[in-house]
């Protein structure tokens, strides 16, 4: 099946095709400029009855265009029924606190059990397509061991919509963590790290540029002078221990880069508890955190990290939205017992 998506392209138009039709396309129409570009290229989009297949067309005011759009298909994703912890739900998005182990995205080392997966099965009719498939819109990922909150597109227009905020760094977004050491203005060690500052309030920054590791393509490392630009900020919730040898932190991403958090914590000496990737082997002293301090942390499984809350416009209505979740309890657990002294 197909629909036809008819309007006008209004006055001093863009001189290229696909940026008038992305400008002046309707919103409901929920066509993203790559979808766009997709249409163009396919012969779909007609510009006063002659279908124009060169995105670069120059096109006047008043042209009428139509475009035809194939009805959403069946994704070949399979659905699985897999339990969600589902925060809120409506037309067009769906917010998940996902557990730890999940993994959002489908990929050759792991081709089900996805919370893709999962979603395609919970939303199943509710999907009305993205980018021409029926299939969940996902706009930003944690890692499979990071716990906590994610929101998904049920439709193109939420899609295009809270992408947008995430491309434009709209979003709000603050994560929990347990790291090695208190991340503190007043140790020198921090002022002497390149790319690491502090900010009124005894807020870290770090500013750095990330790209992949130069011999471990799993991971991403630090540099100054290429890669993606990268902004971290933490602040200490709570020193654990006596004295103190860990804390709980919160941080916030100016950017939304891979393992950055992760990664720039790491740099900075303070790693998060847990991180098999980035953690290296520190360990704690019983003599500030007590034997069960060490335990915890020593069979802590994951990187302590939590993706504790998320803002955002909504995308359709317009509406602020905000979410929390709480703490899970493998890392309340791990705090407690971080508590401990000697």
């Amino acid at each position: 099946m197909q629909t036809t998506v008819t309007f006008e392209i209004a006055d001093a138009p863009p001189p290229r095709l696909d940026k008038a039709l992305a400008r002046d396309v309707p919103q409901d129409a929920a066509l993203s400029r790559s979808r766009l570009a997709k249409l163009i290229a396919d012969g779909a989009v007609q510009v006063d009855g002659v279908s124009v297949t060169d995105p670069r067309f120059r096109v006047a005011a008043g042209a009428q265009i139509s475009i035809t759009v194939a009805v959403a298909q069946e994704s070949h994703i399979t659905g699985e029924e897999i339990p969600l912890t589902v925060v809120y739900e409506d037309d067009d998005l769906i917010v998940i606190n996902k557990p730890a182990g999940m993994v959002v995205h489908p990929a050759p080392g792991t081709p089900s059990g996805t919370l893709v997966n999962a979603l395609i099965h919970h939303c199943g009719d509710g999907l009305s397509g993205v980018g021409g498939m029926k299939r969940p819109g996902i706009v930003h990922r944690i890692d499979k061991e990071t716990t906590g909150l994610l929101v998904a597109a049920k439709s193109d227009q939420a899609h295009n919509g809270l992408a947008k905020q995430f491309a434009d760094h709209t979003v709000a977004r603050r994560y929990l963590a347990v790291c090695y050491g208190v991340p503190s203005s007043n140790d020198p060690r921090l002022r002497g790290i390149k790319g690491t500052s502090f900010e009124p309030g005894n807020i870290l920054k770090v500013q750095t540029f990330l790209g992949r590791h130069k011999t471990d393509r799993q991971k991403q490392a630090v540099s100054f002078d290429q890669g993606r630009h990268a902004v971290t900020r933490a602040r200490v919730i709570e020193e654990l221990g006596q004295p103190a040898a860990a804390a709980l932190i919160e941080c916030w991403l100016e950017t939304g880069r891979t393992h950055q958090i992760r990664v720039h914590l790491a740099h900075c000496g303070h790693a998060l508890i847990g991180d098999p990737v980035y953690g290296g082997r520190r360990k704690l002293s019983s003599k500030a955190v007590g034997e069960d301090g060490v335990t915890a942390a020593h069979g802590f499984a994951r990187q302590a990290l939590h993706a504790a809350t998320l803002g955002f416009r909504h995308p359709v209505t317009g509406e602020s939205l905000e979410f929390a979740a709480e703490m899970p309890a493998d890392m309340t657990e791990l705090a407690s017992a971080l508590r401990t002294s000697a």
